[in-house]
């Protein structure tokens, strides 16, 4: 499971970097209203990570900032380094 702090609507989507608190810092435009926000941030992650949406999906925090996401496929080793090479080159789209 990965920890992920959420920004909901913000000015671009991006992957912000790792947090101090060992959370992932995650920016998204949608706002957090009938789960645009969850969905938003599980596509913004499965395209960083190279994945297929259905293998990136909210289990816990579905109507908090801070949520655990699950990733099938990848260790969370794999996950930890496609996503700081992703928040390095700036890690989102609009």
């Amino acid at each position: 499971m990965l920890r992920v702090r959420v920004t909901p609507r913000a000015a671009t989507n991006a992957i912000v970097g790792w947090r101090e608190d060992g959370a992932l810092g995650v920016r998204v435009t949608a706002p957090p209203v009938e789960g645009t926000a969850n969905r938003a941030v599980e596509a913004l992650l499965a395209e960083a990570l190279g994945l297929p949406r259905s293998a990136v999906g909210v289990a816990r925090g579905e109507r908090s900032r801070d949520k655990l996401v699950r990733v099938a496929g990848m260790t969370l080793e794999e996950v930890r380094a496609r996503l700081e090479r992703a928040a390095s080159h700036g890690g989102g789209s609009r």
